[in-house]
């Protein structure tokens, strides 16, 4: 999978229960899974009917929505930033450091100090505490930053300026788009925001956060805090989004006749370990509604689904068959004398 969802859970985060997040990748927590179904197909068919907010309209409440221009003093530290850190009750203390890979700073008399992820100010709190606790009565700490080298954020797709823009402060998703203009005339309300895992060897986190409970709705908690290394893709409108088991998922353009099994086959069609009977297709209803529907492969060559069409905004999940992914994902190991069975839950071909 080249961006399947991560290891939040669907029903994990209260933030997130208005939106389309699921789980990914079998490694780790079992078979990836869907959100629950909440209507059938005859409720998508009879309500066909819904507008578009013009871009212009959500730039201004995007743009107006916005925090206020942040303050140098909530830059936040990371790897590589060279910072001097006075002391000026001891002027003996003043050091120059930069923040190694695992986020430590070394100070006189304190030794290693972790202060990656924290904001100047934060930092300054942290080290006159430190000093306070052995050393000095009432230590006022000053950080300058010498070197930003802490990384950045990327903005893509449908935005008015898009590309890399540093990360020095702290902030949340509006205020992200709003410094690169806001939308563009093509954009569409779902935005997704891609996060690497900590673990490298697990895929990327993604979030799809439709803009419209941010800003419509007013649901803050969807506003989410950008972390260092995000990246952020607004979709044109008239996409769909497939994810789950298919061969590879993604966004993909569709017209007003784009039928469901039409998105599976631009995704590239079913993976090995597929569940054709265990579809979902999420869809914000013209009330700001999202339902889930449950589909299945005879839905849609012949049953009720046959001749719906997606829409724009609409997720399209395939659940993993998880007798078929434990099939797949055994592998044998011969040689040098010696047999193993093996389990590689991101296999999604046979070994």
């Amino acid at each position: 999978m080249s961006i399947p969802f991560q290891h939040v859970g669907f029903c994990g985060l209260r933030a997130f229960a208005a939106i389309a997040l699921f789980a990914a990748a079998v490694a780790g927590c079992g078979t990836p899974k869907g959100p629950p179904p909440t209507a059938n197909v005859e409720v998508l068919l009879a309500d066909e009917s819904g507008s578009r907010k013009e871009i212009g309209e959500i730039n201004q409440k995007l743009l107006a929505s916005v925090s206020t221009a942040p303050n140098l003093r909530d830059y936040v530290l990371g790897e590589g930033d060279l910072i001097q850190v006075t002391v000026f009750e001891a002027e003996e203390l003043k050091t120059e450091a930069r923040v190694g890979s695992r986020g430590f700073i070394t100070l006189p008399l304190l030794g290693p100090v972790l202060i990656k992820g924290l904001t100047t100010r934060e930092a300054e709190q942290k080290i006159e505490d430190l000093y306070k606790r052995k050393y000095l009565q009432s230590p006022h700490v000053s950080i300058f930053v010498k070197e930003q080298l802490a990384g950045k954020i990327t903005l893509l797709g449908a935005v008015k300026n898009p590309g890399a823009v540093p990360y020095l402060t702290r902030q949340r998703l509006l205020d992200s788009l709003a410094g690169v203009g806001g939308l563009s005339e093509k954009a569409g309300k779902m935005v997704q925001v891609r996060r690497p895992n900590d673990d490298p060897k697990l895929q990327p986190m993604v979030f799809m956060i439709d803009l419209d409970e941010i800003i419509k709705q007013g649901n803050t908690d969807l506003n989410i805090e950008i972390q260092r290394g995000d990246v952020i893709f607004v979709p044109e409108a008239g996409t769909i989004y497939v994810d789950g088991a298919v061969k590879k998922p993604g966004n993909y353009p569709i017209s007003q006749s784009t039928t469901v099994q039409e998105a599976i086959v631009m995704a590239g069609g079913f993976s090995l370990t597929a569940d054709e009977g265990n579809i979902k297709l999420v869809r914000v209803m013209p009330s700001g509604k999202r339902e889930v529907v449950k589909l299945s492969i005879s839905d849609i060559q012949q049953g009720s689904a046959h001749s719906m069409s997606v829409k724009d905004r609409d997720v399209l999940f395939v659940e993993t068959n998880t007798p078929k992914a434990l099939l797949y994902g055994l592998r044998l190991n011969l040689g040098g004398g010696l047999f193993g069975i093996g389990y590689d839950p991101r296999s999604g071909t046979a070994y």
